[in-house]
């Protein structure tokens, strides 16, 4: 039972019996050609038995392997590396159906590779996961056919494996080195002006060239009898929180991720970023009540700890309760502190709602607001319009970009800072606003 089970008839066999089935109708018209026919069904057989006896006798004639990542990236294209081998005396003609997790809903899954006699092949795929939260690939199965693909020997291999979606830390290894690069400008970081003296006072050194000779100390020169300089360093251990939205504002879908999982990836790398600059990073989502808290501090565990947090958060998008957020931030957040706000308004109304908790969060920290430009609408005002439809539609898109520009403005009025972006540029966007406030010292 197991044999049949392994078995597969190709197509190349099916012709050759339909070729014979058409050759017997028509034997029935002319008697003569029974011998040919039958003798062609014959060859057909035996040649079939022989493959079987090729593809069936060996006992071990494949290996394969599926190398997954131990988590996938969200959002990112994840390599899976497949690797054959091949030891038959012969050439094979592989084909490759995996089985992969339902979330991709990739139903046609299949590649076909051609290998020689006692080689080995290697090949990879791509897959972007677009939620987090576990996926279970099923069996990697391996069909194998002999020159003579008549049939084929399946096999199967690495069955049903486990690979938990993360936030996306392949953007943070991209932006790791972003705060301390000299060449900003090639991901579109502007170069910011320092505001004041926001500086911590670290030693006294020889000036070399380049040096700021607004910093030489006159006393230390004259004593040294050589120009000598003041050295400053970024003041640090200063206090970041990334507060995120995962009310029913985040669930608006763009490339295949949610606003609330596009906030998720860009937290996690801005995490890494702040805490390699010797600030303290914090976290905690809200919804109907304030969840997945991981309290600002410097320790080597807090990237692995804002990960987890940022991986288990979950929601059924209900209607965000701000006063909920202003109550726990008054009481749990107690010193001033940098307050990155995930979250999106489509009109002015919505937020006047909230603008309330929003300055009481501002009297206190120093608040950003960090909310999406609607891509769709942007299109939309730029197509060419040929209707009176299309002209009504495009007026209409128009007024809700204008209330983007409207809360932009109404914020500003209150001292509460913004960031207005779409959702592919988010990471680099609240990178740029938080190196900006680091250097202007206006913590």
């Amino acid at each position: 039972m197991q044999f049949f089970k392994r078995l597969y008839l190709n197509n190349l066999f099916f012709y050759g019996l339909l070729a014979i089935i058409t050759g017997f109708v028509f034997a029935y018209f002319f008697p003569s050609l029974y011998k040919v026919v039958w003798l062609l069904l014959f060859v057909l057989l035996t040649v079939t038995l022989l493959d079987i006896l090729l593809l069936f006798l060996p006992k071990q004639p494949i290996k394969a392997s599926r190398n997954v990542p131990e988590k996938l990236s969200n959002g990112d294209e994840n390599p899976i590396v497949v690797k054959l081998n091949n030891q038959y005396s012969f050439k094979v003609f592989v084909k490759v159906i995996d089985e992969i997790p339902f979330q991709f809903q990739m139903r046609d899954f299949e590649i076909k590779r051609t290998i020689s006699a006692h080689t080995k092949d290697k090949f990879e795929y791509h897959l972007r996961p677009t939620e987090r939260g576990e996926y279970f690939f099923g069996n990697l199965n391996i069909y194998i056919a002999s020159p003579l693909r008549l049939v084929s020997r399946r096999f199967k291999f690495d069955h049903n494996k486990m690979v938990p979606t993360y936030p996306s830390f392949i953007q943070l290894r991209k932006y790791d080195l972003m705060a301390f690069s000299n060449h900003l400008f090639q991901y579109g970081l502007k170069k910011i002006r320092r505001i004041g003296h926001t500086m911590e006072f670290e030693q006294i050194k020889e000036y070399v060239q380049g040096d700021d000779i607004r910093t030489l100390n006159w006393k230390a020169t004259a004593k040294r009898n050589q120009l000598m300089v003041n050295q400053f360093q970024d003041e640090k251990s200063q206090t970041v929180y990334m507060l995120i939205d995962k009310g029913r504002v985040m669930k608006m879908p763009f490339n295949g991720l949610s606003l609330l999982d596009y906030s998720i990836n860009a937290s996690l790398v801005l995490s890494n970023v702040i805490l390699k600059k010797g600030d303290k990073a914090g976290m905690f989502s809200f919804s109907k009540k304030v969840e997945n808290r991981v309290m600002a501090e410097r320790r080597q565990s807090q990237m692995n700890l804002i990960m987890e947090n940022l991986y288990n958060i979950k929601t059924d998008f209900f209607e965000s309760d701000y006063s909920r957020l202003y109550v726990d931030i008054k009481k749990n957040i107690n010193h001033r502190s940098l307050i990155l706000l995930y979250t999106n308004f489509e009109t002015v109304d919505a937020l006047h709602r909230q603008l309330p908790y929003l300055k009481g969060i501002a009297k206190n920290h120093l608040l950003v607001v960090v909310f999406f430009n609607n891509t769709e609408l942007n299109e939309l005002i730029h197509k060419k319009a040929t209707t009176i439809q299309d002209v009504y539609d495009q007026t209409i898109a128009e007024k809700f970009a204008f209330e983007k520009r409207l809360i932009v403005n109404e914020l500003r009025k209150y001292g509460i800072y913004s960031v207005l972006t779409q959702p592919e540029n988010l990471t680099l966007d609240t990178i740029n606003k938080y190196l900006e406030i680091k250097a202007r010292g206006i913590l």
